[in-house]
């Protein structure tokens, strides 16, 4: 059973979580904070620019010793992330994360942003996914027997 983005999506939901380029990284950081999330996406008038992650603030805000309050969040995005599309399998997903060393991925329909997803939905989607088969295997022993 392959699953694929929107299998994520539809489960979790494709509420992105935006802010704007000009938002300073201590307003993206309090965003994070109050919804218990590890990045947000950057857009300007709807357009994609990036996301900021989590790692992004302690790499290039903390150890560079700049200021949270000072720092807009469009110094510091990720913005070379690859596109994933609803269309794409999760072992897609997995590989491109563990081959790019990264943990979210934009999902993208043409140009438009449609969602993200984390290496923590990509790990649920897979251990449901094992947990079906195995379900599926068991029912399949006990009707054979």
């Amino acid at each position: 059973m392959n699953k694929k983005v929107a299998d994520v999506l539809l489960r979790k939901g494709s509420n992105i979580t935006t802010v704007t380029p000009a938002t300073t990284v201590l307003e993206a950081l309090h965003i994070m904070a109050d919804q218990n999330i590890g990045s947000v996406m950057v857009l300007e008038d709807g357009h994609y620019l990036g996301i900021v992650t989590e790692r992004d603030y302690s790499r290039k805000v903390v150890l560079k010793g700049k200021s949270s309050t000072d720092t807009k969040v469009s110094e510091i995005m990720s913005n070379d992330l690859p596109r994933v599309t609803a269309h794409d399998s999760v072992d897609y997903c997995m590989q491109l994360m563990s081959d790019r060393n990264i943990r979210y991925l934009p999902v993208f329909d043409e140009n438009e942003v449609t969602g993200i997803i984390s290496i923590n939905d990509v790990v649920k989607e897979t251990i449901l996914s094992q947990q079906e088969t195995i379900t599926q295997l068991k029912d399949y022993l006990h009707s054979s027997l």
